[in-house]
């Protein structure tokens, strides 16, 4: 069976840092590309981060650039998400997803889903 657990949120101040952590089993990792999420109450789920499978490309929403960073271990069969600086504007459900071969801007698009970790950056 197919399953990511997520895990690494948390409460956090303004300017903290966590790293979120997408551990795969029931697969492996090295086909899919993976993408980071986010959805913040009453707002539509959206694109974070991805990194692909093929070279290690990587990809960043606007609003983060600069602050995180994605990274995969394959042997651990494991991404992260490095979260440097955070905003309370960051506060959301985090997501891992997974899809065959290169990112994709869509959230629909992603084949496999975990069950989100929660990050709230408050004073």
């Amino acid at each position: 069976q197919l399953q990511f657990v997520e895990s690494g949120g948390g409460l956090v101040q303004p300017g903290g840092s966590l790293r979120l952590s997408c551990a795969a089993s029931g697969f492996t990792l090295d086909y899919y590309a993976i993408g980071w999420f986010r959805q913040a109450p009453g707002k539509e789920r959206e694109g974070v981060s991805c990194i692909r499978s093929s070279d290690g490309s990587t990809y960043y929403a606007d609003s983060v650039k600069g602050r995180f960073t994605i990274s995969r271990d394959n042997a651990k069969n494991t991404v992260y998400l490095q979260m440097n600086g955070l905003k309370p504007e960051d506060t959301a459900v985090y997501y891992c997803a997974a899809v065959s071969g290169t990112c994709r801007p869509r959230s629909y698009e992603y084949d496999y889903w975990g069950q989100g970790t929660q990050v709230t950056v408050s004073s």
